[in-house]
């Protein structure tokens, strides 16, 4: 039976690119004393969790979401870097204006990282890994920063394809390439399978993508419900979600870690007032409303617990902050807290919808 090639969609040219320990890099650059050493930024020795750790501190087993003291732990001479968002926000807007010499299609994942849709870009050049090269070293020579980037025909294969020669390096994943190279790859490496669904994977004997691909679609919709669509395509190289300039956010929040635990209603009230301030802040600046608002709260054995509530109707501030207070009241709190988020979601915009179905496979000239 012949194929209805016009119903097919078309192949893209996507790079994923991606900031080299971003945070902790622009500390390193903007202070000249710490390059070349274990840096992390956020916490201090005895409380907080890092938010990004130098290459220099990833020697020693520290990551990012590390509690700032077991990181201590791991490298005594570790230096600690308070968070200066601003300042990330200043650099990544330079980054993002170099995307946009090559095209308008760019989709922001955080500061540091973006997919981009070369196929057709602003230069006129073919070679998407000519176009990365470009991009890497204009990065290199406006910021001072190091980049890597990921080549491929798919958001999927390029965001994986952006990890393989960190820091600093870029790769290709070809059409024709792709299966075998995803067969190969353990599951754990596999973009938006987390470790616990790697564990799940794992413990039905999935252990890296020729295991996946040996399970059927309906036995993996049975174990992973809708995800399982998502798996049994992925592993096929196909993923067709397209490049989004306009991404859509679908929850916003604020949460803070605290130097001592908070034992008495009397702190817990006092200290989640600036975390609320801060998310408010945060609906001014990005003219949204949520009508689902959450709390989150992490006691000192790390231990986490989350109460929310669903709105018929947007709340204004006082109806907000209200609400929080009834979540903080909702049961007791028996142990000490170390962390207090809040979030909104349900937002007042258009849920992002992801489509997934039959990928062309033709020449990819990159």
């Amino acid at each position: 039976m012949e194929t209805n090639q016009e119903n097919l969609p078309p192949i893209r040219k996507i790079i994923h690119v991606d900031m080299d320990a971003f945070y902790a890099s622009v500390e390193q650059l903007d202070h000249p004393e710490w390059r070349g050493k274990p840096l992390v930024v956020g916490g201090n020795e005895a409380r907080g969790v890092v938010a990004a750790a130098s290459y220099e501190a990833r020697k020693f087993g520290i990551f990012s979401a590390m509690s700032s003291a077991l990181a201590a732990k791991k490298c005594p001479h570790l230096i600690f870097a308070r968070p200066r968002f601003d300042r990330y926000k200043e650099i990544s807007l330079q980054i993002r204006e170099i995307f946009q010499e090559y095209t308008d299609l760019v989709e922001p994942l955080s500061l540091d990282e973006a997919f981009l849709d070369v196929t057709e870009n602003k230069v006129g050049l073919k070679s998407a890994i000519l176009i990365a090269k470009q991009i890497r070293a204009k990065i290199k020579e406006r910021t001072g920063l190091n980049a890597s980037a990921g080549v491929s025909y798919n958001k999927f294969l390029a965001k994986i394809a952006s990890d393989l020669n960190k820091p600093n390096g870029q790769a290709v994943i070809l059409p024709e390439e792709a299966e075998a190279f995803l067969e190969k790859l353990p599951i754990g490496k596999f973009f938006g399978i987390g470790k616990v669904t790697a564990e799940k994977m794992q413990s039905l004997g999935i252990h890296n993508g020729k295991d996946l691909k040996e399970y059927s679609l309906q036995f993996l919709s049975k174990k992973f419900g809708k995800s399982g669509l998502h798996y049994f395509n992925i592993v096929r190289g196909i993923h067709l979600s397209e490049v989004q300039p306009h991404r859509v956010r679908k929850s916003l929040s604020a949460e803070n870690t605290f130097e001592k635990d908070l034992i008495t209603i009397q702190e817990l009230e006092e200290n989640l007032r600036p975390v609320f301030e801060e998310v408010i802040k945060r609906i001014e600046r990005n003219g949204i409303k949520g009508r689902t608002i959450t709390l989150k709260i992490k006691h000192s054995d790390f231990t986490l617990q989350t109460r929310s509530r669903t709105l018929e109707q947007y709340p204004d501030e006082e109806t907000f902050w209200k609400i929080v207070l009834e979540l903080m009241h909702q049961e007791d709190i028996l142990q000490p807290v170390r962390l207090l988020g809040l979030g909104i979601s349900n937002l007042n915009i258009t849920e992002e919808q992801v489509h997934f179905g039959e990928q062309l496979k033709i020449p990819f000239e990159i």
